[in-house]
């Protein structure tokens, strides 16, 4: 079941909500962990969603499983806080602040929307180390904040090869959340990737919102009001990075027997049951890489300065097989990866 910790203004009473919505190991003993840490001292971890938190099926989720695996084979202990839908910057403020203050080092924000947030807050506990998913450093950046970068568009240049090649009508869609630079590269790289199998294809794009209402990810029936229009205008494969509304586009996809894109995880084994048939591909971006990679150097004493960038060729970025739909392109598209391992192939980051 999802934890939603609720924050409050008075920060007793938030650290209270930190106790009170803690996972049972919290309760468990901080001293030596269990697998392959006999040595170590168990850390606490903090970790903040963004909107959709644990269980959106999608880019929180993968950050959860980070966390649980850390959990299991680092024997770390952790609370989980989740964001809310239209809050005040103050509010994310306030949860990076209780984590701190409870103690939890390291505290991991996952989503840009903690940019500032985090950086304030780090400032003001300088031996707390924090990681931001999705958040270059900039030159004002706290030096004990470290981001957690992927490329988007290398990942989504072979989704959109994908679609290309799938596709019968020679026109596909694209669903964004948001319409913020993060997601723009995942339409830049489907865009180039369709475009570079079939130069003439026509692609739909659907922003769901605009900034600063970033309902567009947490909103299943505007998902798929926008991937209705675009079947009804002759798509039939569509691709969306917009987390919980993505739940949307599938229903949208499967009402019309055509054919879905996922993103973030391997929707195919983690959308509802219903709608995984028509789900062909996803675009894997293993933030449950990222997080368990820094909780362990965390553990280890070794967290690297700087940004660490999760790409093509280290693995941070990939395209899902399940259900044996795109067996028959596997080849062209492990060939257009190799390809940007290579540096034969440069992605575009802007439409």
């Amino acid at each position: 079941m999802r934890r939603v910790m609720k924050m409050v203004a008075a920060a007793s009473v938030a650290a209270l909500a930190l106790a009170a919505c803690g996972s049972s190991s919290d309760n468990a003993s901080s001293g030596n962990g269990s697998t392959g840490s006999s040595t170590k001292k168990a850390l606490k971890v903090g970790l903040a969603y963004d909107i959709g938190g644990r269980g959106d099926q999608s880019f929180n989720d993968a950050a959860a499983a980070g966390l649980d695996k850390a959990k299991s084979e680092l024997g770390v202990t952790a609370q989980e806080a989740e964001a809310t839908s239209g809050e005040a910057e103050s509010a994310k403020e306030d949860r990076l602040r209780t984590l701190a203050q409870a103690g939890y080092n390291p505290i991991v924000a996952v989503g840009f929307a903690y940019a500032s947030a985090t950086d304030k807050v780090a400032a003001e506990f300088p031996d707390i180390n924090f990681a931001i998913v999705d958040n270059a450093r900039s030159d004002k950046t706290p030096k004990n904040v470290h981001g957690l970068l992927f490329a988007e568009n290398e990942g989504s240049y072979l989704v959109g090869a994908i679609a290309a090649l799938k596709s019968k009508s020679g026109n596909i869609g694209f669903v964004g959340g948001v319409q913020v630079p993060l997601i723009q590269k995942f339409e830049a790289g489907y865009v180039a990737g369709a475009k570079a199998i079939n130069p003439n294809i026509k692609i739909q794009t659907k922003y769901l919102t605009q900034p600063p209402d970033f309902s567009g990810f947490t909103d299943p029936a505007k998902g798929k009001t926008a991937a209705q229009g675009m079947l009804d205008a002759g798509a039939d494969v569509i691709y969306h990075a917009a987390g919980g509304s993505g739940g949307g586009v599938f229903e949208a996809v499967k009402a019309k027997n055509a054919m879905a894109i996922g993103v973030d995880s391997d929707q195919a084994l983690t959308a509802a049951p219903a709608v995984r048939d028509v789900i062909i591909s996803s675009m894997i971006k293993k933030v449950d890489v990222a997080v368990y990679d820094f909780i362990k150097s965390a553990q280890d004493g070794t967290i690297p300065d700087g940004d660490q960038v999760y790409d093509l060729k280290k693995g941070g970025v990939d395209y899902s097989t399940t259900g044996g739909h795109i067996d028959d392109i596997k080849s062209k598209v492990d060939d257009l990866k190799q390809q940007i391992i290579d540096g034969k192939i440069t992605v575009p980051t802007q439409p």
